[in-house]
């Protein structure tokens, strides 16, 4: 250290103070890495549905460095996906999900019935629980060679539909109730209705199981004319530069909202003592950074003032119905279309290549 000429006498007060700050210091960044090393290391298992996965793989990053800031903790969140029944199923069945993050609220309500969660589940968060959504959407080759336009074009003889199996997947279901809708209004009459599904169903090959299967399908193995699809599906496809000049996005004149909504698995959450963060990691699905990664991944955001316009510029407007107010709510669409016996069997009775 250079002296400086009349403060000679001050030097041994100098030193004095620094080795009297140097163990301070010390000490609080020994206690600093102490907190940190002790820190809990906890397994959050989060059930999901197909399409998504590369969302959650972003989303849980980001929540392990929020948490691990906030609280010292060190999260790792552990992802299943499948068909969105499928995964409620396994839940119902033993999978000890902390959380599920599935395709439709009916799905939920299979958890709440087997006494994993209240029935009250949707009040717990905001917009329903649902902290993203899409729609239904037609993804077709480039140029759109079959000059398909709207619902009607799927019905038309010869024509090679790709969509899933509305008994094991929430996108087969909403696709389904999307068609369904459309042909309600186009056709005002039930008999009429229900001959239109038997051609749509009649020109699909086959039903995978999930979204993610209809799209590998479709994309990966150019099956098809047409994909019946979720739009952040069809948004990733044309995003993905191994894929995006090869097809394109068809909008219909009429699709659905489709809410996809989250909860925390109660019984389970509490056995493995992570309540506290199975309920921060789904709130914070609704913060700037969760609203802004949804929408990365083309989901539509519940709050859309927290994403940049530039991300919101790709979601496109059209007439959207809902299940409420097009089907009496999922518990009556259940009913009818999807229970063993209903609307759909008797549509898949009709075409001979998708009896189970």
């Amino acid at each position: 250290m250079r002296r400086r000429k009349g403060t000679a006498s001050t030097l041994p007060l100098v030193h004095g103070v620094a080795m009297l700050r140097f163990p301070t210091l010390l000490l609080l960044c020994l206690a600093a890495c102490c907190a940190h090393a002790d820190g809990r290391d906890i397994v959050l298992r989060n059930a999901s549905y197909d399409p998504t996965r590369e969302f959650y793989a972003d989303y849980n990053a980001a929540f392990a460095n929020h948490w691990r800031q906030r609280t010292g903790d060190n999260v790792e969140v552990e992802q299943s996906h499948g068909g969105s029944l499928r995964q409620a199923e396994a839940v119902a069945d033993g999978l000890d999900a902390d959380v599920v993050t599935l395709a439709l609220s009916s799905d939920i309500d299979l958890l709440a019935a087997a006494g994993l969660l209240p029935a009250d589940w949707q009040q717990r968060l905001p917009h329903n629980s649902a902290p993203y959504s899409s729609t239904v959407v037609f993804l077709v080759r480039k140029g759109n060679p079959r000059d398909i336009r709207d619902w009607g074009d799927l019905a038309r003889p010869g024509l090679r539909v790709v969509t899933p199996d509305p008994k094991t997947s929430g996108g087969g279901r909403w696709n389904y109730l999307a068609a369904w809708a459309w042909a309600s209004r186009a056709y005002r009459d039930g008999g009429q209705v229900l001959g239109y599904m038997r051609r749509l169903y009649a020109n699909a090959a086959d039903l995978p199981a999930g979204a993610r299967g209809a799209t590998d399908a479709f994309v990966g193995q150019a099956g098809g004319d047409v994909l019946v699809a979720w739009e952040n599906e069809a948004l990733r496809t044309l995003t993905d530069p191994a894929t995006n000049r090869h097809f394109e996005i068809v909008y219909p004149s009429l699709s659905i909202r489709a809410e996809t909504p989250v909860a925390v698995v109660d019984r389970h959450a509490d056995a493995h003592g992570n309540r506290q963060v199975a309920e921060a990691y789904l709130r914070w699905l609704y913060s700037p950074t969760g609203q802004r990664l949804a929408a990365q991944h083309h989901y539509r955001p519940a709050v859309p003032d927290a994403v940049p316009p530039s991300q919101l510029a790709r979601f496109r407007s059209l007439p959207l119905v809902t299940v409420d107010s097009a089907f009496g709510g999922w518990r009556k669409a259940d009913a009818v279309h999807f229970a063993d016996g209903g609307l759909f069997d008797s549509i898949r009775e009709a075409a001979p290549q998708l009896r189970p």
